[in-house]
């Protein structure tokens, strides 16, 4: 039973990172990742904080968003 739970609690985790991602890529030059966590579970993580990813990050990323503003003018 306790891995039914572990499982449910990991994939909300992950659908509530995919959607902080999904919100901060439209109001973003930069992508958007969502990295797997051992502690959190899953968290996103914006590129523009780093830049480049660090290899520990890099590693972890299971989704990205790509950053949809655009600077064409």
């Amino acid at each position: 039973m306790t891995q039914v739970l572990e499982s449910n609690y990991d994939t909300q985790s992950y659908f509530a990172a995919v959607e902080t991602a999904e919100k901060r890529a439209l109001h973003s030059f930069f992508d958007q990742h969502v990295i797997e966590d051992d502690e959190q579970g899953y968290v996103a993580l914006d590129e523009g904080d780093y830049n480049a990813l660090p290899a520990w990050a890099l590693n972890r990323v299971v989704h990205t968003v790509h950053g949809a503003l655009l600077d064409e003018f």
